[in-house]
């Protein structure tokens, strides 16, 4: 039987290639509260043209309007990727209680990588954070996804 933790991240990974289907990167995003899936998202920034459409913040939204809530202080989020800073800005307002995050991103992540917003104690809601969840299968999909956009470029040039 499968832990839960990697059952909902299985979850977020079925939204993250959905996403890539879509022309879209790989980032895929649930919301737990009290063992229900009560939201999920992927990335759509292509498909809306939006700089905010992220998988965390379409979850974030979708899982409001669930609880009838913007204080979703009795939720965890299972996301493939660490979160950007706006992502876990938007984590932090929401007051999430626990994120579980796959991949980590060296390049814009602000869950360890590059910073770690969730823990700073200067901010009034500090979730608690696991990164490296099904780390290998998350970054796959990315790897995947990068590597066929450069194939595509490089097909384009030549």
């Amino acid at each position: 039987m499968l832990d839960p933790h990697e059952r909902y991240m299985g979850y977020a990974i079925r939204e993250a290639t959905r996403a890539m289907e879509q022309g879209e990167v790989p980032v895929g995003c649930v919301i737990v509260h009290e063992g229900q899936i009560i939201a999920k998202g992927h990335n759509e920034r292509e498909t809306l043209q939006d700089p905010t459409a992220h998988a965390e913040v379409i979850a974030i939204t979708a899982a409001a309007a669930a609880l009838g809530s913007w204080r979703l202080e009795d939720t965890q989020m299972y996301v493939t990727l660490e979160p950007c800073p706006m992502c876990a800005g938007a984590i932090i307002l929401s007051r999430i209680q626990t994120v579980y995050f796959g991949a980590s991103d060296p390049k814009g992540g602000c869950c360890g990588s590059l910073m770690n917003l969730l823990e700073d104690e200067r901010f009034n809601h500090q979730p608690v954070l696991q990164g490296g969840l099904m780390a290998e299968e998350c970054g796959d999909l990315l790897r995947t996804f990068f590597r066929e956009i450069r194939a595509g470029i490089r097909a384009r040039q030549n």
